[in-house]
């Protein structure tokens, strides 16, 4: 059953939620039109998020590349499924050629796992899609080919963060052709991505490893400093996981498994469960400290414990025991913010887009380029920018995260699903780094705790707990009765402007009783929900 919401909005906004039997939710406008072109053709709710997904690493290239990984939820009317499609670091790295680091490199070729983005398209279309493959790329190819008008917030984003990487191979003749990042409203057009697009399109994603587009990056890499091989690119395979779930109340958050951070926010609900927030009081600083605390002790285990499934020594049924969220739950003063350390359960894993159709299908999907366009290296003549997912491995020896050859490093990236007594509710996620498992929390608490509607809930105030170190950010329009009350819990916080990129951008579409959705977007991004 779906849940019934107030319809109240009590948060300035700068956006209407959208009703309607089949719907799109992206960051940017024109991905999200892309997803509804495939949905008035015939095409279900996975077309319309492969369609979206595929053009937001044209319109949106500062968040996502060609060269990226993804994760998704699909809801196929009866069923909840996982795609893990995130890609292994490469056969030939080794411990060596990291000893001069003292933390892993955020961009270059040590920081470049396998993409495996383009496969997770493919494998989204072919087990759930109704269009024929090469047909959701129509849309990406020709705003690549064509162009487009660059909007206002990827334009002042590619401007900020160009010059992080400005100095690697292949950046500035891709994404700075002018010796400078396009302004709002410019005409932007990238005839090499088209034509990968196009490449990728016609050949179900095979070119990319196991073709043309995978030798260009090979010889690229091995021109440039890299180590990626063939094999590596050919090897790579999506898998299909069974998600994790934790209930809250009468609902279920669930997440894909490690080796991506979901697990954390199940554990921060988990934990959040032994208090009843609702009684503290909407956007009461009570109800806010609870949330932080919880969010910290899931951090400290997730950074302690979390890793490429494969190398983890406490399974993830341990990190999500009753009984030890529920020891978690004890340690957490009421009255004082603290800096809490992992625990030892008992031993034996940015752009979100979200669709929805008349059929009942629902997709949560997210995928990634990471930092500042990833890595910064894009293979000449491509547009293919590569991610730098690597940069989440640690150098610590022993750790369950340590760097090595054909491993998959800890990921940020989560999609999101609700169920309710078995039944779908909402497809949602925060994009934005750490934010997003903290962000999953908020929301939670938001739609369960307080029945605020998706909108509501996207304009609200946030706070971002750093994840290594605890410090805590809230937002300008956060009640300043909160800000001082957290402040007189002991919390260092400092106020940063509303829709800061720490923050993060929601995507979220509920369901409706009887028929129908209500999709929102976040106010901070130039994004967009439509759908008929």
């Amino acid at each position: 059953m779906a849940t019934s919401f107030d319809w109240r909005f009590p948060y300035a906004a700068q956006k209407a939620p959208v009703l309607a039997r089949n719907l799109v939710a992206t960051s940017q406008p024109l991905a999200a039109q892309a997803g509804l072109r495939m949905l008035l053709k015939g095409g279900n709710a996975v077309d319309a998020a492969v369609a979206a997904a595929a053009a937001l690493t044209v319109v949106e290239p500062t968040m996502n590349g060609i060269g990226g990984d993804l994760y998704a939820l699909v809801w196929d009317g009866t069923k909840l499924h996982g795609l893990n499609a995130t890609g292994a670091s490469p056969a030939a790295w080794h411990a060596q050629q990291f000893q001069d680091y003292d933390a892993m490199p955020m961009k270059g070729w040590d920081s470049v796992t396998v993409p495996g983005g383009v496969a997770g398209w493919k494998a989204l279309s072919q087990r759930f899609g109704r269009l024929p493959f090469a047909d959701l790329f129509e849309p990406a190819v020709a705003y690549a080919t064509e162009g487009f008008p660059v909007s206002p917030f990827i334009a002042s984003v590619w401007r900020e963060l160009a010059d992080l990487v400005a100095d690697q191979p292949g950046f500035a003749p891709a994404f700075l052709p002018q010796g400078r990042a396009p302004r709002p409203g410019e005409l932007w057009r990238f005839p090499e991505q088209g034509r990968t697009l196009q490449a990728i399109a016609e050949s179900g994603g095979e070119v990319f490893y196991r073709g043309a587009l995978a030798e260009a990056i090979v010889a690229f890499s091995a021109q440039t400093g890299g180590c990626i091989s063939l094999d590596d690119l050919a090897g790579h395979e999506v898998e299909w996981v069974e998600p994790l779930a934790q209930s809250y109340r009468d609902f279920v958050l669930h997440e894909i498994p490690p080796n991506g951070q979901g697990i954390a926010a199940l554990m921060a609900l988990g934990i959040l469960e032994h208090f009843d927030v609702a009684a503290m009081g909407l956007d009461s600083a009570a109800a806010c400290h609870v949330q932080i605390e919880a969010t910290k002790l899931a951090f400290a285990d997730l950074y302690a414990h979390v890793s490429d499934p494969r190398t983890m020594r406490v399974p993830s049924s341990a990190l999500l025991s009753p009984t030890y969220l529920a020891q978690r739950a004890r340690t957490i003063d009421m009255a004082r913010a603290a800096a809490p350390v992992a625990g030892a359960p008992a031993e034996r894993g940015t752009v979100y887009l979200t669709t929805a159709d008349a059929s009942g299908m629902m997709v949560s999907l997210i995928q990634s380029n990471y930092w500042a366009f990833g890595s910064g290296l894009v293979v000449p003549g491509t547009g293919i920018s590569l991610h730098n997912r690597g940069a989440n491995f640690v150098l610590q020896p022993g750790h369950p995260n340590e760097v090595a050859p054909g491993k998959k490093p800890l990921h940020t990236i989560i999609p999101a699903f609700v169920t309710r007594d078995g039944a779908p509710v909402m497809s949602f996620g925060v994009m934005g780094g750490a934010m997003q498992a903290q962000g999953h929390l908020q929301m939670m608490s938001r739609l369960v705790d307080f029945a605020q509607n998706p909108q509501a809930m996207s304009d609200a105030p946030r706070f971002m707990v750093g994840p290594q170190d605890g410090s805590l950010s809230v937002e300008q329009h956060m009640p300043p009765a909160v800000v001082d009350g957290l402040r007189e819990r002991g919390h260092r916080l400092e106020v940063s402007p509303t829709g800061h990129l720490k923050f993060g951008a929601a995507q979220l579409i509920h369901r409706l009783e009887g028929a129908g959705y209500l999709g929102a977007s976040d106010g901070r991004r130039d994004g967009q929900v439509v759908g008929f």
